[in-house]
């Protein structure tokens, strides 16, 4: 057994970097085990074949989907997690992303809690996160006091033109909420060399705000804090009433060490996080750790999430092209009374990707005149819990995930949308007429956005996680990425794992609840 820690965090993602962070500034003694290590700072950083087509930074895992065939995941093991990898584009959930909706796939169930109770936290995240926007300009945007932390980021003139023209239409283009830590931090230090290759790629310059940037890297700093990487949790072992977690067992560069913490924090993302309590069960947890409810691994839900493409006369010039976004649609539509979803412009493709969508429609034309055409979207309909969809384990140990979409028909009827809206678009310019459309719909490979399956509420026997995301059945187990979502909103989750964990942080700090967090009071002091 090796020195005993006040905390150990499993995982560096948007949930464990952050409440790593959270915890070091409160002075906790805390062992952090990351399975994969850094990521190499190298020219195939921004190498959109080796990132994107070769996988340079994924690992060679196969899970097993519900029919018992082998997938990779789209996943990432390294300090950051997934988040090293993601656009920065950091939402809150809407209000109603927390109470009870209809859908076409049937009915989002609410949270245990409202809005206003992740309300500060959001403040806290999006300071920490270095988040650039403009309140106001969504009209779906949940309120708060408090201006987002830094302007938003400046639009490139193809992007001015499309926002002005989409409020002609009579829609409310915004800036997206961005994670960016530029130089001297103003919307007019944008620098499209450090921007390029961003959506999807690691940045070796470290102006994304990630998990790793703005959360393990502060944590770090403290002496308080250490850091194992290349360590895979194999389980976690309980005391003989089944009640503490009394040691971790991971295997760190192959060696198989124990390690023992007064609290234990799981934030390894929704798949593996369930399946390490599948892999944890004992005699006290026949069915695994804390799944006394039997709802480990379940209720599972993907955002429905793909690419739309516009190829028009229009030249697009861009080269940081991820910076508007469309929420008109997220609560219905004029024609639809259920939710569909949101819209928000994506990181230019890779070459590979647009000669594929573009070898039917225009072939023999080549990259550099492909991109100046096209214009990519990226569209996110909600997916909705569902108790057949989980996470489960095989004979050999390997990660089985049974999916089934549901809710699907909002993200078709978001893509018609898109369509209209260009549609209507060429009634004000002609270089949007005539449009041609391609994409891709991310599949169960894609693992976008997993959460769910170790969902949180009040009731033990239908939930995993109270609601301060400590599991029922144990007195010193928490999770922090985004397993606890009972639902998922339709925008992109980093910024609620990220409040939530410092919402969590605060609870295992044991700070005093008449005492504003100090993060807060940095926030307040700032404006």
């Amino acid at each position: 057994m090796q020195d005993r820690y006040d905390v150990i965090i499993i995982g560096t993602g948007s949930g464990g970097g952050t409440i790593a962070r959270k915890l070091a500034e409160a002075n906790k003694k805390i062992l952090i085990l990351e399975r994969g290590g850094f990521i190499p700072k190298e020219k195939e950083n921004w190498d959109p074949h080796q990132v994107v087509t070769a996988g340079r930074y994924r690992p060679k895992e196969y899970w097993y989907d519900k029919d018992d065939k082998p997938f990779l995941p789209y996943i990432h093991y390294n300090a950051g997690g997934n988040s090293k990898m993601y656009g920065a584009a950091l939402f809150r959930f809407r209000e109603k992303d927390f109470e009870e909706t209809k859908h076409y796939g049937g009915t989002s169930p609410a949270w245990p809690f409202g809005y206003e109770t992740l309300k500060p936290y959001y403040d806290m995240a999006e300071k920490m996160y270095h988040v650039h926007g403009k309140r106001g300009a969504d009209p779906t945007e949940p309120p708060t006091e408090l201006p987002y932390p830094l302007p938003p980021l400046a639009f490139e003139p193809l992007i001015s033109d499309l926002e002005t023209k989409l409020k002609q239409l009579g829609l409310n283009p915004f800036p997206l909420p961005m994670g960016v830590n530029l130089p001297q931090d103003t919307s007019k230090s944008v620098s499209p060399v450090i921007l390029e290759n961003f959506d999807g790629f690691p940045d070796p310059t470290d102006s994304k705000a990630d998990s790793q940037t703005v959360g393990l890297n502060h944590a770090l700093m403290y002496d308080n804090v250490t850091l194992l990487t290349h360590a895979y949790v194999e389980k976690l072992l309980t005391d003989d009433t089944g009640r503490k977690v009394i040691a971790v067992v991971a295997l760190v560069e192959g060696e198989e060490r124990m390690f023992s913490a007064d609290q234990v924090v799981v934030a390894c993302g929704a798949v593996n996080s369930a399946a390490l309590m599948l892999r944890s069960a004992n005699p006290m947890h026949p069915d695994g750790l804390a799944n006394s409810s039997g709802q480990v691994g379940r209720n599972l839900m993907l955002h429905h999430n793909g690419c739309l493409v516009a190829f028009t006369k229009k030249k697009n010039d861009c080269v940081f092209q991820k910076s508007l976004g469309l929420a008109d649609f997220y609560f219905g539509a004029d024609d639809s009374e259920l939710p569909l979803g949101e819209i928000q412009l994506m990181g230019r493709n890779d070459p590979d990707t647009i000669l594929w969508l573009a070898e039917k429609i225009y072939p023999g034309k080549t990259y550099e005149e492909l991109r100046e055409m096209s214009i990519d979207f990226w569209l996110t309909a909600e997916d909705l819990p569902s108790p057949g969809n989980r996470v489960t384990l095989r004979e050999d140990g390997s990660i089985k995930v049974e999916y089934t979409r549901n809710n699907y028909t909002a993200y078709e009827k978001l893509k018609a949308k898109l369509k209209e809206v260009f549609a209507n678009l060429g009634t004000l310019d002609e270089d949007y007429k005539d449009v041609q459309w391609n994409g891709y719909d991310l599949d169960i490979s894609g693992m976008s956005h997993q959460n769910g399956t170790l969902r949180f509420g009040t009731d033990p026997a239908t939930s995993v996680l109270d609601l301060n995301c400590k599991a029922h059945d144990l007195d010193n187990l928490y999770v922090v990425d985004a397993s606890f979502f009972p639902s998922c909103g339709a925008f992109n989750p980093a910024l609620t794992i990220a409040a939530n964990a410092l919402r969590v942080g605060e609870h295992i700090a044991g700070l005093d609840k008449k005492v504003i967090p100090q993060v807060l009071e940095d926030v307040l002091s700032n404006q």
